[in-house]
């Protein structure tokens, strides 16, 4: 006689332990944006007993503002000391907790003399390509892959907020495709607003990325004096900082349109905020490895249209708004004209951009999470 199978109690309370890189008030950047705000998402929720650790000396990682996040030390270090010290922590978390793993070189394993945590991985994207791109040595980028292809081990499912990021996953790190949930990410719909456009103002382009060789700034700055050519008193505003700040800054000043290009630095989310206040439109130039673009979310939330590059995930971000917000990568001209029909007015409403953020909720992402967490948990 063959039993049914056992059903999931949809009411039970979920145990889950994050472990991430960076809080996002210390180091900021879309990983650690994501980290952050899932788990303040999580802790809203009934059903689920949320924890989390990470890098930093922010509120949260001090318990200065929720004693459920936790620092495993300062974000400065050798990576040898910030191992081990991830390695180190978290002990003692009952055998029912979930851990969900956000970063492959830190946190314990879930598989131990007393038995294995269940598990799963969010795949952000592939660290040993990323390493690649930015310019780093054959040895130390297969090193990173098989950190990645080690930790894996554990791990029951992955989540990736793409279909894109699922095809890196089975492609280029044999995963099982049935062992991959995608889950699109929410945006803070309370820290972006929509404000009124400025009605004197010089028409602005917003990027916000880390400048690093595959966010595509240098392209962005080699399409702008075709944008100056047809809008005279357009401005860029950069925003970010990364290894190739200074090459960028070389390259602008070399530009020229160099006195139309700003580099803000890193700013905080206040002025972030007012940025896009000011901002006509925002870009996301990337050239590879795009896992989602979340980036992209927030400038619909502050209601301005993104103009983005149909790399990885990015177009899964403005799917449903307009499709010609996608320009081909690494495409100057096309990047330059779109801009430059965006600062004529060729893009969607501050309204329609704002209903199409609404549609990616922080909360309807937990939720999700969580039917997850559970599933794993029951089994």
């Amino acid at each position: 006689m063959i039993s049914a199978p056992a059903t999931r109690d949809l009411t039970a309370t979920v145990q889950v332990h994050m472990t991430g890189a960076e809080w996002f008030a210390d180091t900021p950047g879309g990983l650690n944006r994501y980290f952050t705000d899932l788990f303040l998402a999580l802790t809203e929720l009934d059903g689920v007993e949320a924890s989390a650790s990470a890098f930093g000396d922010s509120d949260l990682g001090t318990a200065g503002s929720d004693p459920r996040a936790s620092s495993w030390g300062p974000t400065a270090g050798s990576t040898l000391s910030r191992v081990w010290s991830s390695l180190s922590a978290d002990r003692g978390l009952p055998k029912s907790t979930l851990i969900d793993r956000h970063f492959s070189l830190f946190g314990r394993p879930t598989l131990g003399l007393r038995g294995a945590h269940p598990s799963v991985a969010h795949f952000h994207g592939p660290w040993a390509a990323e390493s690649a791109m930015s310019g780093q040595s054959d040895m130390v980028v297969r090193a990173k892959y098989w950190v990645e292809r080690l930790r894996f081990l554990d791990v029951r499912r992955f989540i990736v907020l793409s279909g894109h990021s699922a095809r890196i996953l089975t492609e280029d790190y044999a995963v099982d495709p049935s062992a991959i949930t995608v889950i699109p990410p929410g945006v803070d719909l309370g820290r972006f607003t929509v404000t009124p456009a400025p009605s004197i103002a010089r028409p602005t382009v917003l990027c916000v990325r880390r400048l690093e060789r595959r966010m595509g700034i240098d392209r962005l700055i080699a399409a702008w004096p075709s944008v100056v050519a047809e809008h005279p008193d357009a401005r860029l505003v950069v925003v970010g900082t990364g290894t190739e700040e200074a090459a960028l800054r070389r390259l602008a000043a070399d530009s020229p349109a160099a006195d139309s290009i700003d580099f803000a630095g890193r700013t905080s989310d206040e002025r972030l905020s007012a940025l896009y206040a000011e901002a006509t439109v925002s870009v996301v130039p990337t050239l590879s490895l795009e896992g989602f673009g979340l980036i992209a979310l927030e400038s619909c939330a502050s209601g301005r249209a993104p103009i983005v590059t149909d790399c990885g995930g990015l177009p899964d971000a403005v799917a449903g708004l307009d499709p010609t917000l996608v320009v081909p990568a690494g495409d100057v001209d096309a990047l330059a004209h779109r801009l430059s029909t965006a600062l004529s007015g060729e893009v969607p409403s501050a309204a329609a951009c704002r209903a199409h953020a609404e549609t990616f909720s922080w909360e309807s992402s937990a939720r999700q999470h969580v039917d997850l967490y559970r599933e794993l948990v029951q089994r």
